[in-house]
């Protein structure tokens, strides 16, 4: 993880176009919305902000392993996490 994060111009296009997973490799999804800061199709309270969760995960012999999954995704959830870690 991380070496080609969000920069594979320097990477051959069929080291990913139809490449195959394989067990052992992780790879990040991060599904996110992104509101501009202007839009009046969205309420008010939400224009102006992004919000992505990523989950890391790790490709096996059966499927994947999710390897954030104990991480919280909620914002109460979220808040309380970072008050334990005082992050």
């Amino acid at each position: 993880m991380g070496l080609d994060v969000h920069d594979c111009a320097r990477s051959r296009p069929e080291a990913y176009h139809g490449a195959a997973m394989a067990p052992g490799m992780v790879l990040t999804v991060e599904p996110g919305l992104y509101f501009h800061a202007h839009d009046r199709t969205v309420p008010p309270e939400l224009r102006g902000i992004g919000v992505r969760i990523e989950d890391d995960l790790l490709v096996t012999a059966d499927g994947a392993e999710n390897l954030s999954a104990a991480l919280p995704i909620d914002a109460s959830g979220l808040e309380n996490w970072t008050k334990e870690k005082n992050v």
